[in-house]
């Protein structure tokens, strides 16, 4: 075996240990998804309080993410992600022993700060790890650690807490991260700082960093992003009081909607490379038309479920890959970050608010006015450009 085969091999393995890193601040991140019953009666909260446990982390990751990659611009990446998933580590194991509301959200807090930061350097490591013949291959990796989160760690979260409590979840998650630590500091190359976009022959001319191309992913994020979690962070109420679910039957529906999304992730991720628009477009409508079945049809939930994790899947590698194709370098990824956790807190700020106004299907509605409207931008946005206005 030659040297530039032990280089590929430990790029690889470092490519491998990034995402189980997007798994673990992902898998941090939903918790509350899988365990927001358990939470709000235990601390005595409303399930709309008890959802600030995931607006919060949602909207300190977006002023974390820009903040970090100008703040932190002559750091090691390497050390940056380490500290960072220490930091995480804190964070899960303060909330597993929180005595009351306020206490968990200052763990959730940290949370964010961690989250934020690793999603800004993380994403868009591909080019920085691997050739470029393998960049799309790398990030689609790297970013299927969000949808093997829900596949394993938001359904491994709910079950755990069915026997041993909604802390038991934080404290796994914690330990989790700690480990990851060990195996990033193992892996890891030297990661010059670099706020620069990363040179690329199928990156896309560009005028400025932040061009045209760049602000209407950022609308985009918002819109598809702020959607999904308006309606999702509310699935297991709805399931219960709409569906009729217990446990048992929660459990699978976040199982199957998250192995839908490991497809989609990968799926997503071949065809984003040759087309992100299109690819984003049939994304959005996966999601949305199952959020409009599952509160006008008879289907069984399972079913539309399947569909909108699907789609949702292959969201995030599908508007990074994006960035990266229209020339994005560290910079216009730390701002996709910022706008994708703040659509993150605002969409599941406002889905707590129609909770607890509404009936809980209504989530299901906003949800898909908004993913709707973001299939509309992303038609219009592409017209415009094809025309040159």
């Amino acid at each position: 075996m030659t040297m530039t085969d032990v280089q590929v091999r430990a790029r690889w393995l470092a490519v491998t240990s990034v995402a189980i890193g997007t798994f673990t601040i992902v898998t941090s991140e939903m918790l509350p998804v899988g365990l927001l019953t358990s939470i709000a009666g235990d601390l005595g909260v409303s399930a709309g309080t008890a959802g600030l446990a995931m607006s919060a982390p949602g909207l300190v990751a977006a002023v974390a993410a820009p903040a970090l990659a100008v703040g932190a611009r002559r750091v090691d990446r390497r050390l940056i992600l380490m500290g960072l998933m220490a930091l995480l580590a804190v964070a899960n194991l303060a909330g597993a022993i929180a005595p009351d509301a306020a206490v968990l959200l200052v763990a959730r807090v940290l949370t964010g700060v961690s989250i934020g930061g690793f999603w800004a350097f993380a994403a868009g490591l591909g080019p920085r790890l691997v050739p470029e013949r393998s960049v799309g291959r790398a990030t689609s990796i790297i970013l299927g650690g969000v949808s093997v989160a829900s596949v394993l760690g938001v359904p491994a979260a709910t079950f755990v807490s069915s026997f041993a409590g909604w802390r038991s979840a934080f404290v796994a998650t914690g330990v989790l991260a700690l480990a990851l630590l060990a195996l990033l500091a193992a892996t890891l190359p030297p990661l010059k700082p670099s706020l620069e976009p990363e040179s690329s022959p199928t990156t896309e001319k560009r005028s400025s960093w932040f061009s045209g191309p760049l602000r209407v992913i950022l609308v985009l994020t918002a819109l598809t992003v702020a959607g999904h979690f308006a309606a999702y962070t509310y699935v297991r109420p709805f399931l219960e009081q709409v569906a009729h679910a217990g446990p048992a039957l929660v459990s699978t529906a976040l199982l199957l909607y998250g192995a839908a999304g490991v497809a989609g992730n990968f799926v997503a991720g071949a065809q984003a490379a040759r087309n992100p628009r299109t690819t984003l477009i049939v994304r959005v409508l996966l999601m949305a038309v199952p959020m409009i079945a599952l509160v006008t049809t008879g289907l069984p939930a399972l079913i539309p479920l399947v569909v909108w994790g699907f789609g949702y899947g292959g969201v995030g590698v599908t508007l990074q890959l994006w960035i990266m194709r229209s020339g994005g370098g560290e910079l216009s990824t730390a701002l996709f970050v910022c706008s994708f956790n703040l659509s993150i807190a605002l969409g599941s700020f406002a889905g707590g608010r129609i909770a607890d106004a509404l009936p809980v299907s209504a989530v299901m509605w906003a949800g898909a006015a908004l993913t709707l409207l973001s299939a509309v931008v992303a038609g219009i946005a592409g017209r415009s450009r094809t025309s040159g206005s």
